[in-house]
């Protein structure tokens, strides 16, 4: 037993020499999160921990500097901020790294929530090609789910393994403990080194807000209507292409392209499988219509 207490202790004490220097604490208070520098005067964090377009960002040894948001992809809940990291150094990036992970492989998990001091806990890798909702409802495919706990403010932190090198950030904390991490892959490489040059991603969007399927019927029920499957729109954006085509608050969106909406993920397909319009069958009260809409696509 002590042997293997031995081992976890020298994996905690080794990520934190290692990686330690790299993670940075961001805000300046336990509300907000963390971010690990990926490269000279690049800071990579998780896209929801951020508020505004500028942050305070702490570095290790105490030192703080400004930030600016460089570019974000809320949709896969990550952005890179531009700032001064000094004599930091970039963490050891891999993208194969985070390929090789199956369930059981030890994993430690470090943050600097809000600045208040480098936290590194040890943990097991649970699953692999888990998924969770991005800030924009989208689903995050591929994610890590491990056992390494973290306290709050500690999204947009990295995950590494124990030679220290990067295999996700930090994301999601699940029922039971369980964390999910965004996947350091080479497609999250090919996407952040994009975000650092300022290329903002370009993904179609409606401009609605949505309830969920079962609030939709409940609340189609409450004003006398019947209930119906479908995508009740809560909200409409203003000049967006849903405002533009005409829909409004309170339609229900049942089919996109002739395929039935019975939930967010199939209006999303529909939305990613033509670059140029989407074709909703829409219920607004009792009578039923079809919405022309395109073009949809905005970063």
């Amino acid at each position: 037993m002590n042997q293997v207490l031995d081992a976890f202790r020298e994996a905690v004490a080794g990520a934190a020499e290692r990686v330690g220097p790299s993670v940075v604490g961001l805000g300046r208070g336990w509300a907000r999160g963390s971010g690990v520098v990926i490269g000279d005067g690049r800071v990579l964090t998780a896209a929801h921990v951020l508020r505004a377009d500028e942050v305070t960002v702490t570095f290790a040894g105490g030192r703080s500097a400004d930030g600016g948001v460089a570019g974000a992809d809320p949709d896969l809940d990550v952005a890179v901020i531009a700032t001064d990291t000094g004599d930091a150094p970039a963490i050891a990036w891999e993208p194969d790294a985070a390929a090789e992970l199956t369930a059981g492989s030890p994993v430690l998990a470090l943050a600097n929530p809000g600045g208040h001091g480098l936290r590194t806990t040890f943990g097991l890798v649970s699953a692999t090609g888990r998924s969770f909702r991005g800030p924009r409802g989208r689903r995050v495919p591929g994610s890590i789910e491990h056992t390494a706990p973290l306290p709050r403010g500690s999204s947009g932190g990295p995950l590494v393994d124990p030679d220290g090198r990067l295999l996700g950030l930090n994301a999601v904390r699940r029922e039971g403990g369980l964390i999910l991490a965004v996947p350091a892959d080479a497609a999250l490489r090919r996407r952040v080194d994009a975000l650092a040059r300022g290329e903002a991603p370009e993904r179609p969007r409606l401009g609605v807000a949505l309830a969920h399927p079962r609030a939709a019927r409940r609340m189609r029920a409450a004003v006398g209507l019947p209930e119906r499957d479908g995508l009740l729109v809560r909200h409409v954006a203003d000049g967006s292409p849903a405002g533009r085509a005409g829909l409004q608050r309170g339609d229900l969106l049942i089919a996109a392209n002739g395929a039935p909406l019975d939930g967010v993920d199939a209006l999303f397909e529909a939305l990613e499988s033509d670059p140029a319009s989407l074709t909703l069958q829409v219920l607004r009260g009792t009578e039923e219509r079809t919405v022309a809409v395109g073009p949809y696509f905005s970063s």
